[in-house]
């Protein structure tokens, strides 16, 4: 039998499906966040056919960001998507106060959800991690996307650990960027009816999504929306002769994104593009010359427009 929740939550799965950009954030000559070119960032978006938007996660320099300029940014991104497409907002913090403290501040902006990276630096037991997101999501009725990134937080979320958080009534979905790709398959064949896992590496949305993952929440469709939006589309289908080639296309934007920290090279990618100034906020700086180049080359052999 299907309950109402089942259905809610299969409900907030098809929107999550398909490609959703972790979006930059833009900076001006002083340092300043640039509103008006995020403005500009999220229409272009939505223009390009993207099905779900992320500001405020590690690219877009959430850690560096302050309050007030988390909450313009937030409802920039709300006021321009218009209804057209969810909006889930980067939450996460190493603290669980500080987290429940990011979603009184943002929940109210008209978000769809948030997504909530696992706690960095303090490197809590999987024990630890269950009852971080479990007090979190006590905390809110927005759905929750559970984030692990090990390779920036310094801890795994095991496959026990998720699945046992998928039972919780709010928590949605995972973005899985750990690399582990029997630890996801664990996680996507054990997944209750309406928990969807989505890939966390654009370099690895081809076998997750084969694997059943049901989209990625992308880095490099700052740069190429609607191509990356292409390749999820397709293999959503099952369309693996389009989706291959269309994987092979994007694969060097892919790899490139992360030649330096990201969002260092993404930022040049799309300063080449003149959709921004190419500035970061300290300690994060602009890419070398080397990096500019090779994110030339990928913009200009990919066709990609501003």
């Amino acid at each position: 039998m299907i309950t109402d929740y089942d259905k809610r939550r299969e409900t907030i799965m098809i929107k999550l499906q398909g490609s959703g950009t972790a979006l930059i954030t833009p900076f001006n000559k002083k340092g300043d966040v640039d509103y008006e070119t995020f403005k500009k960032l999220v229409k272009r978006q939505i223009k390009n056919g993207i099905d779900f938007l992320v500001p405020l996660g590690t690219t877009g320099e959430a850690a560096c960001l302050s309050n007030d300029e988390k909450v313009k940014l937030t409802k920039i991104a709300v006021k321009e998507a218009k209804r057209k497409v969810p909006v889930f907002v980067g939450v996460g913090s190493n603290c669980t106060t500080g987290t429940i403290n990011n979603i009184k501040l943002l929940e109210r902006t008209g978000v769809k959800g948030l997504m909530v990276v696992t706690p960095f630096y303090n490197k809590p037991t999987q024990n630890g991690l269950y009852n971080h997101f479990k007090k979190v999501a006590k905390s809110t009725k927005k759905p929750i996307i559970l984030y692990n990134v090990p390779s920036r937080t310094g801890v795994n979320m095991a496959a026990l650990t998720c699945l046992k958080l998928a039972k919780i009534k709010n928590i949605v979905a995972v973005k899985e960027a750990s690399s582990n790709f029997a630890q996801i398959s664990k996680i996507i064949k054990g997944a209750p009816k309406g928990f969807v896992v989505i890939s966390g590496n654009d370099d690895e949305t081809l076998p997750l999504m084969a694997a059943g993952a049901k989209g990625v929440i992308s880095v490099a469709s700052n740069i190429a929306p609607k191509k990356v939006g292409d390749l999820t589309k397709a293999l959503l289908k099952n369309n693996f002769v389009k989706a291959r080639k269309l994987h092979h296309e994007l694969a060097d934007l892919f790899t490139n994104c992360f030649i330096e920290t990201n969002p260092i090279p993404v930022k040049a990618g799309m300063y080449k593009l003149k959709l921004i100034k190419n500035i970061l906020r300290e300690p994060l700086y602009k890419a070398t010359n080397k990096t500019e180049n090779i994110m030339a080359k990928n913009v200009k052999k990919l066709g990609v427009t501003s």
